[in-house]
């Protein structure tokens, strides 16, 4: 084979993955925006149920978690979700806690 043969077909090849890279990005992108997009919707859920279960106000819950973390410099926003989850988690337990202090009060 010759070299200016081998070359074209290099180049031919490197054309052809990148097309197939951008394909795939382009899919992977719109799941990403599917996957965000039903996961933001569990978590307002979420939030709300934990909301109301606190006796909080409902409408605040949504974009104080957001906000605070998009508002943060990016060096912080790791920080600032696990702060986020954390409080959360705290969140859960304690409704949990309330859960069962009910539940031997019934019995």
């Amino acid at each position: 084979m010759q070299m200016k043969h081998l070359i074209i077909f290099a180049l031919a090849g490197i054309v052809m993955l990148l097309g197939f890279n951008m394909m795939s990005g382009s899919q992977r992108e719109k799941n990403r925006e599917a996957i965000t997009a039903s996961t933001k919707s569990e978590n307002i859920n979420d939030d709300l149920a934990i909301a109301e279960s606190n006796g909080a106000n409902a409408d605040n819950v949504d974009n104080s978690h957001t906000s605070d973390i998009v508002s943060q410099p990016l060096g912080q926003q790791p920080k600032a979700i696990l702060d986020n989850a954390t409080t959360k988690i705290e969140q859960a337990e304690q409704v949990s806690q309330q859960r069962v202090e009910q539940m031997t009060d019934t019995q």
